[in-house]
């Protein structure tokens, strides 16, 4: 038994997992033979659903996790969902390790009053929803409104300010869902405001990211020249890093440009807060507290209120302050980092004992940090621990082949050579109207195309 290949389940279809499946069959120690399952049908996971439309080069990446999921030693399983098909107590007897790649699904509230309110929702659902993901295609945000009030200064929250500011011409030459393009090109939109807690010396984006917001067709970057004020603590910050000093001078070259003629504006505020959402059943002001930064004994630059209000109007509210892990049943569960209980990678049980043959990549491991490219290196960390794993590993005896498996789960599953040829079909209905693909919204939509 010990001669056969070694059997590995990868739970999640996203870039850690294909990064982690890359790193398995690229090594030449040990023979594996690698199964990746998906709750959705369509792999790549944040490639597909989480990148931003007009980002088609950052997309571009699929192409090598395409080559990976292509070799004769890697398996794609789509619409299996872990928890309902397959459980670990099932994937033991089917496989000597499995790896969780599952991410962090959810994201974090703002815990102020009015939050659940009509209008006011994640930017991740947001991103799903114009993403064309199967779980948020009827969300209809409301787009008839004049307002918008981003919270968050990452590259997601500029993702969503940027897709709301651009017009339709800008945007139908994307892949972007097609009910998401119908309903921005009716959009009301005219005033999107992002918000940062702290400074623009703390703010997350990065530079491409806030330099596309000064070459919009339909849109306006605006910023407040005294919110660019830096505090010494601030000074040293840009003064010690190139990216978050092109970030800054950026936006004092936004600043020097004034309001600007367009008919949308992207407003960046810094030093505010949202304290509360009012509205009669919906979203229709925000109110928000200027804050003041304190340098904590660590050196971290927090931020408390002064006491001063203002009150924006808006009728839609995405909140951008994180993304968080939830919990998979039967899986250890750290739920205050919102992620797999682990040690760099090999899973702990509740008393933080090692668990044989569990392993964990991507934020699932570490949280909701870096690019894409992070997890690369992640998951050849944990791909190293489990390769030096082998030797103690216990085999399992005689595997069913898990297709046989899903079959006693009334689970038919999308296999890669199916994908492809959904992937083939997307890409023709984009033709015609010169886009680089049309998407599925549902796997009843692709089978049925």
């Amino acid at each position: 038994m010990s001669d056969r290949a070694v059997r590995i389940a990868i739970i999640g279809a996203g870039p850690s997992a294909f990064y982690a499946a890359a790193a398995l069959i690229r090594q030449e120690d040990v023979e594996v033979r690698v199964d990746i399952f998906d709750r959705l049908f369509a792999p790549y996971g944040l490639v597909r659903y989480g990148v931003a439309p007009d980002h088609a080069r950052i997309k571009s990446v699929a192409n090598l996790y395409e080559k990976t999921a292509s070799d004769p030693r890697v398996r794609f399983f789509g619409c299996v969902e872990f928890g309902k098909h397959l459980t670990l107590d099932n994937l033991r007897p089917l496989y000597d390790m499995v790896v969780f790649a599952t991410g962090a699904q959810s994201d974090r509230s703002l815990n102020i009053p009015g939050e659940g309110l009509a209008g006011s929702m994640s930017a991740t659902e947001f991103v799903a929803w114009y993403n064309s993901h199967p779980d948020y295609v009827d969300l209809n945000p409301n787009l008839d409104v004049e307002g918008v009030v981003v919270v968050g200064v990452g590259n997601v929250a500029m993702d969503v300010a940027r897709i709301l500011a651009k017009s339709h011409d800008e945007l139908k030459v994307t892949d972007i869902a097609d009910h998401a393009l119908e309903a921005l090109k009716e959009s009301k939109v005219k005033n999107i405001y992002v918000l940062g807690r702290r400074g623009p010396a703390q703010a997350k984006f990065t530079n491409p990211e806030i330099k596309e917001f000064g070459q919009l067709e339909v849109a306006d970057p605006v910023v407040k020249p005294e919110e660019l004020e830096l505090d010494p603590d601030s000074q040293k910050a840009v003064a010690g890093d190139r990216l978050t000093r092109q970030n800054v001078e950026f936006l004092r070259e936004y600043a020097s440009r004034g309001a600007g003629d367009k008919a949308r504006k992207v407003h960046f505020r810094f030093l505010v807060s949202p304290v509360e959402i009012t509205g009669d059943g919906k979203v229709e002001q925000v109110k928000i507290e200027r804050n003041r930064l304190v340098s904590t004994q660590g050196g971290y630059l927090n931020c408390e209120g002064t006491g001063e209000f203002e009150t924006l109007d808006a009728g839609l509210v995405l909140r951008s302050v994180g993304y968080y892990g939830v919990a998979l049943p039967g899986v250890p569960y750290n739920k205050k980092k919102g992620t797999i209980l682990n040690d760099h990678g090999r899973v702990l049980d509740d008393e933080g004992e090692l668990l044989p043959g569990a392993y964990v990549v991507g934020w699932a491991k570490r949280g909701p940090t870096g690019v894409i490219g992070t997890n690369k290196k992640d998951a050849e960390e944990t791909v190293a621990l489990m390769l030096e794993d082998v030797k103690n590993l216990r085999r399992v005896g005689q595997p069913q082949d898990v297709a046989e498996f899903l079959k006693t789960r009334d689970c038919t599953p999308v296999l890669f050579d199916e994908w492809q040829k959904f992937n083939i079909a997307e890409i023709e209905r984009g033709k015609p109207a010169g886009r680089p693909r049309v998407k599925f919204n549902t796997i009843e939509e692709a089978r049925g195309s």
